[in-house]
């Protein structure tokens, strides 16, 4: 194997991963999408002329993966309606089982709150708030201005509160009503 993809497979493997299980909201065809990455990277490393990180290019790579997958699948809404999430998904580690439950239902909820948002908004969340990216490298990631990176996430933190807002309402009229019954 090439010395070169054996670094940028070990210093980003779990990058790329988790930006694309963010996007997908599952585990295998994550899997899947990171394979399409490195076969993508092996084809055009050579083309690499680094005027950006390797790590901005490579999510790029992810993002063009990503967009590609949704296209196949017909529809841009995939994460539309609720999924269901493990601990072992959801990554809680939690000592107390009590905060373990309340941390596992608020992340569910953003979750949820996240799967409403458009893929736009969720790219620009992915990548600047769990992959941890400057405005600047996401935009160079995404092949947008920073303007446009800034006023994306400003959007998208608004509509993601305002659909977690949504949901609590709703969770809390269902746990009312069952209480009543």
């Amino acid at each position: 194997m090439d010395p070169v993809f054996e670094k940028l497979y070990e210093k980003y493997h779990n990058d790329l991963f988790n930006f694309l299980f963010y996007m997908v909201r599952n585990r295998e065809q994550a899997e899947d999408l990171v394979q399409e990455v490195y076969v993508r990277v092996l084809r055009s490393y050579k083309r690499f002329k680094g005027q950006c990180s390797e790590k901005t290019w490579l999510l790029s790579i992810a993002r063009h993966v990503a967009i590609d997958f949704f296209r196949k699948q017909k529809r841009r809404r995939q994460w539309a309606g609720s999924a269901e999430w493990s601990e072992e998904q959801i990554g809680a580690d939690e000592p107390i089982p009590e905060e373990m439950a309340i941390q596992k239902e608020e992340i569910q909820l953003m979750y949820r709150g996240l799967a409403r948002c458009t893929v736009d908004q969720r790219l620009v969340l992915v990548l600047r708030f769990i992959q941890s990216l400057s405005i600047a490298e996401t935009a160079e990631a995404l092949g947008w201005t920073e303007s446009k990176v800034k006023t994306t996430q400003h959007r998208a933190l608004k509509a993601l509160k305002q659909y977690m807002e949504e949901e609590a309402k709703q969770e809390g009229w269902r746990c009312e009503k069952a209480q009543l019954e």
